[in-house]
This record gives structure tokens, sequence and C-alpha cells, in this order.
């Protein structure tokens, strides 16, 4: 059974709750047992407890260059993101991954483990499942937390984890929250778009659903993509690859 559940998180700073969605990367399978197995793995020792958490982060961004370097009160925002991430009990690691000498730099002045990843990385999952490789520890999940998310919630963090640790067949758990509706029309807010089991089955910068009108219903609850997401250690290389855009996305 798929699981879409108000975290136990206070709200956030959206001003509402967060919502837990975790499934497989296809949605023809079912994450099944979940009291059970989880029950059943951690008494056999196969309980998927080493969690790491990565900050994939880049200078030349083309929305935003040098974003993960711009101070906020006195502290650059990728170290605001990494004190949070820090606050989670369910991470055993959290490293930043970057391909910037300039952001590795900044991180290790404020205690951060860093790992340096290729310029050829197309995307954050991609970076993450670089970084996954170079560690010298084998971990059963990943956890990406975006560097530009200076205000993410440690209870957050621990619901998403917590989410994949009790559905043994799951592979992959993220976080929305709901949308305002002035935010609608705003690239820079991904939405989300869910089956009626909680699945998350698609992703826009755009409106979705789309109407007519192009304009938001202020009656439609729409979702926002929080900047998390979890994957099962075995699965990264497969959702990253997956993540690459087509041809015709590209042109």
């Amino acid at each position: 059974m798929a699981i879409f559940s108000s975290s136990s998180s206070e709200p956030s700073e959206t001003g509402t709750r967060a919502w837990i969605l975790h499934g497989l990367v296809v949605g023809s399978a079912v994450a099944a047992g979940v009291a059970g197995g989880y029950a059943a793995l951690r008494w056999f020792g196969k309980f998927r407890s080493r969690v790491v958490g990565i900050i994939p982060a880049r200078f030349n961004s083309s929305r935003f260059q040098g974003k993960p370097l711009v101070p906020i009160l006195g502290k650059p925002m990728i170290q605001r993101t990494w004190e949070r991430a820090k606050l989670a009990s369910s991470l055993e690691h959290v490293v930043v991954a970057t391909d910037d000498e300039k952001i590795a730099e900044c991180c290790r002045g404020f205690g951060a483990d860093v790992i340096m990843t290729s310029e050829s990385c197309q995307n954050g999952t991609e970076r993450c499942c670089e970084a996954l490789q170079k560690l010298k520890r084998n971990y059963d999940i990943v956890v990406n937390i975006q560097g530009d998310e200076p205000l993410i919630e440690p209870e957050i963090i621990d619901g998403v984890v917590q989410a994949l640790q009790r559905a043994p067949d799951a592979v992959f758990s993220t976080a929305v929250t709901s949308l305002k509706p002035e935010d609608g029309p705003d690239p820079n807010r991904v939405k989300c778009l869910v089956d009626k089991f909680g699945y998350a089955i698609y992703f826009s910068r755009g409106l979705i659903p789309y109407n007519k009108s192009g304009k938001v219903n202020p009656q439609f609850p729409y979702l926002l993509h929080l900047g998390i997401q979890d994957i099962s250690a075995t699965s990264t290389h497969s959702i990253a690859t997956r993540r690459r855009p087509r041809a015709t996305e590209s042109s």
C-alpha cells in the first residue's frame, strides 16, 4: 500500500504541514507489509539504518550563479542548509558534493565534509550518486538535500527517511506541502502531482494540473515539492539516469 500521510513535524516555513510521499520508481509495484516488514527487517539486521545526507551544490547555475555562497544573515546559504541537515537525527553523516573549488573551500571553512564531483553531472541526483561512490563507507539510504534550502526542517528529513525505512519494497520518498495560490505561476516553485494512492507521478515548474484558462484554481489543492528526496542506495544510479533529459527536452 502506498502511503501519503501527514508528517509529525510542525508547520514548515510555508506555514502548512508537509506530507511524505514514498513509493517505487514504477507505480505498478506496491510497498506492502509496512509495520510487519519494518519489524522483521530490523530483527534480522537488514533494516536500512545507515543513512547519509548529501547536499549537491554547484556554482554555475543557469538561474542564479553562485547561489550556494549567497550570505543569509552573515552565513552562506550552503552553511545554513548544512547546519539544518546536521540536526536531523536520522542522518549518520552529512556531506557536501560539489564540482566548484570556491564552494568546497567555503564548506571546509565551516567544518563540512566535502566530496568533489565531476562537472559533467547533469542534476543533483547524479552528483549524489557520484559522491556516494566516493564515500569510504556503504550506506543504505541517500538523502538528497538541495543546497538552497536554508530553512529545511530536520523533522522533514527524518520523516522521508522513516517513510522509506518502513516500506521495504520502496526505493524513493520525498515531501510536499500545500502550494500558495500566488506561487502557482512561479517557475522557481516545483509543483507535484500525485495519484489517488499518494504516489508522486509528475513534477513540473509549470502549473499542474493545467487548465485551459492558465490560471490558478483557488479551490484546487496544488502541491509544492520541498527540496528533499531520499533514495535506496542500491537504486541511486538507475534513478539518476532516468532523470537525464531526453533530446526533445533539451532542445
